[in-house]
């Protein structure tokens, strides 16, 4: 989808303390099933936010985006609130939590659950409602989840990642802003949507009977299946076509090749799934991407990749014309790509010249 006019006009994130990988590994917390599984996969460390609530660092985070966009709350008129685990009550939503204590007024208001990918969808919707009226003129997208809780092991909840705690929000607005949305695009393959629910039932819900979630576990059994079927080959062969096409038309709706980018946002995982899964399909070198950033803090739900542009904004690593590719993968399997053109840096700029 190509993005006419719409910019982001301020970013806001809520990290905690990490433990770091070693720490886990000596009071027993992570045990790597092979010594050289630590090197492998990359990781330092991870976000933990011990007892306050994911809606509680939403809060924090949309407070933050607020307070850089320069404008009071009640000027929103949209509120997307993406996550990917549990958020407090069930039954009860945590957009509105956020609603209340931001003092937004009676705007639309919505959680949105797309997996990892929440934001990508959710920067989609934000500008689809925002250009379908002129009267429209700025919205809130916040990710935000924790995952310190009985029914997920942080440490071994996936083969290529930890899970970290954390929140990111975005104020997206039709007035020109510090970074431009040109497009956001996504593709599914649905054929495959059995990989993160492999080996469990589907009724009733695991999390209603007190069951652990264990993605490890699920892959395995999945790639068990489809080997033994024999399709094993048919579904990696998909995926980098999907990937690569889902890339291409991205750039091409942004009007830029890859030879014209200048930073990589991904998904927070391992280096081996960085590079096999994301850059395998750019053939662009890790330095390109926040990787050295993210293996620090894990794999933070939907937040990672507006935890990763604000990064780079505040290290300084970015200057205005730079154009920024966001790529992510989710299960589904869902990939999405979006590509940001820099027009201003509020915390300064790397020492560069560029052109317009």
């Amino acid at each position: 989808m190509r993005i006419p006019d719409i910019y982001v006009s301020g970013l806001g994130i809520y990290l905690p303390e990490t433990v770091s990988v070693q720490d886990a590994i000596d009071q027993g917390l992570y045990r790597p099933d092979d010594p050289e599984d630590v090197e492998r996969q990359g990781w330092t460390g991870t976000a933990v936010a011990g007892d306050i609530s994911a809606p509680d660092m939403a809060l924090r985070a949309s407070q933050e985006a607020l307070k850089q966009w320069g404008r009071e709350a009640d000027a929103l008129d949209l509120l997307v609130y993406t996550d990917v685990w549990h958020q407090g009550p069930d039954g009860w939503q945590p957009q509105l939590y956020l609603q209340n204590h931001l003092n937004v007024g009676d705007l639309l208001a919505i959680e949105l659950r797309h997996g990892c990918n929440g934001v990508f969808s959710s920067l989609e919707m934000a500008a689809s409602y925002l250009m379908s009226d002129q009267s429209r003129q700025a919205a809130l997208i916040v990710a935000s989840d924790n995952f310190g809780t009985p029914l997920i092991d942080r440490w071994h909840s996936g083969p290529d990642f930890i899970a970290g705690d954390g929140a990111a929000a975005a104020v997206i607005t039709r007035e020109p802003g510090y970074a431009q949305l040109l497009s956001v695009t996504s593709t599914a393959i649905p054929q495959a949507e059995e990989m993160h629910r492999c080996g469990e039932a589907m009724f009733p819900p695991g999390a209603t009977l007190g069951n652990h979630v264990s993605f490890k576990q699920r892959l395995e059994a999945y790639r068990n299946k489809v080997f033994t079927e024999g399709v094993g080959m048919d579904f990696g062969i998909t995926l980098y076509e999907k990937s690569k096409e889902c890339v291409d038309r991205a750039l091409a709706e942004a009007g830029i090749g890859l030879g014209d980018v200048d930073r990589v946002i991904m998904t927070n995982c391992s280096r081996e799934e960085s590079e096999a899964q994301f850059l395998g399909v750019l053939e662009l070198p890790l330095s390109m991407t926040t990787w050295e950033f993210t293996r620090t803090i894990g794999h933070l739900g939907a937040g990672d990749h507006l935890i990763s542009l604000d990064h780079l904004f505040k290290t300084q690593q970015l200057a205005p014309g730079d154009r920024v590719l966001v790529v992510g993968l989710a299960p589904g399997v869902t990939y999405s790509c979006a590509v940001f053109k820099v027009l201003d840096t509020p915390y300064g700029s790397r020492a560069t010249e560029v052109s317009a």
